[in-house]
């Protein structure tokens, strides 16, 4: 059964739910709204439709967010999950069901069918992830981790290209314990072998390493993130069931100056052609957010845009 499903935010930050009939497979759960495609109908097309007969609202515009294939003892889903990024109407429950907006940090995985926990756990993501620079000394380090926690960020990417991987393994150690201090989460970024397994909330993999995979490196109790220039590692960022990955660079930077960047319609147009969480990063400033939201992008990411004050 191929199922859209839309995931609808409002201004609070509060996402749309409603309760499944309790005839209903799964009756009596709370779900994200959509339903099944008719024959020879296309994701996009049913997502609108459904959303127009169940809950009186009219999806302008929307992106794909997330493919979930999941099997029921009694029936197999394929959830196509698109994330709605304008939208008009008042949402009510055309056909008797009960509906709400409830906030992302209450989502209980109870609460709703076995295939929408991918879903949860998506939506529980930041809007924000830093990625630390590299530095020349320890006591650097020291200092940006400091301003990283109190600039407001829960999830850190630890890039230091020029270390030895004994003295990466060290300093990540390190950044890692005052990281889960203050409950912000640190992803490991270096060769898969040296991978702290034990430690670390997840793996992110260069777009390099990404194309070398077979399969999702680690379970998916941690995070699995990947760097991605095109749409050709978009879609192997997919396969390989990418939480998330990083698209790059949408604004010219040192490493990809002039005529190299993508621009916001060039972003927009990749993310359109894959279902995986997107993260706009190269030359994005943090009040750029909206516009990455308005693109499709799930998220933004970057180095100087958490780190101005540090950085100079």
């Amino acid at each position: 059964m191929h199922v859209a499903v839309g995931v609808l935010i409002n201004s609070s930050g509060e996402v749309l739910i409603s309760l499944r009939h309790p005839d209903s497979h799964q009756g009596g759960l709370w779900e994200f709204p959509g339903g099944k495609l008719e024959a020879g109908e296309e994701p996009r097309a049913a997502l609108k439709r459904e959303f127009a007969e169940e809950l009186g609202v009219k999806v302008c515009r929307c992106f794909p967010l997330k493919k979930i294939q999941y099997d029921y003892p009694d029936k197999s889903v394929l959830l196509d999950i698109w994330r709605i990024v304008e939208s008009t109407g008042t949402p009510k429950g055309l056909e008797g069901q009960a509906v709400e907006w409830r906030a992302i940090s209450d989502l209980k995985e109870s609460d709703f069918p076995a295939a929408n926990a991918p879903i949860i756990n998506c939506l529980k993501l930041p809007a924000e992830i830093a990625i630390t620079p590299n530095v020349s000394n320890f006591g650097e380090l020291q200092q940006i981790i400091h301003t990283l926690l109190n600039n407001g960020v829960r999830l850190i990417q630890f890039r230091q290209t020029e270390l030895s991987a004994v003295e990466y393994l060290r300093w990540f150690e390190w950044a890692d314990q005052r990281c889960s201090a203050g409950g912000v989460k640190l992803m490991f970024n270096q060769k898969l072998a040296d991978f702290p397994v034990a430690t670390a909330a997840g793996y992110h993999a260069s777009a390099n390493r990404l194309m070398q995979l077979q399969q999702r490196p680690l379970s998916h109790s941690q995070l699995f993130s990947a760097s991605c220039h095109n749409l050709n590692q978009l879609q192997q960022a997919q396969r390989l069931e990418a939480d998330f990955v990083y698209l790059s660079p949408v604004h010219p930077t040192a490493k990809y100056p002039d005529g190299r960047e993508l621009g916001w319609e060039g972003f927009q147009k990749l993310v359109e052609q894959s279902s995986v969480p997107v993260y706009a990063l190269g030359g994005v400033a943090r009040n750029e957010l909206a516009i990455a939201q308005a693109h499709g992008g799930f998220g933004i990411s970057g180095i100087r845009c958490f780190l101005n004050s540090a950085l100079g």
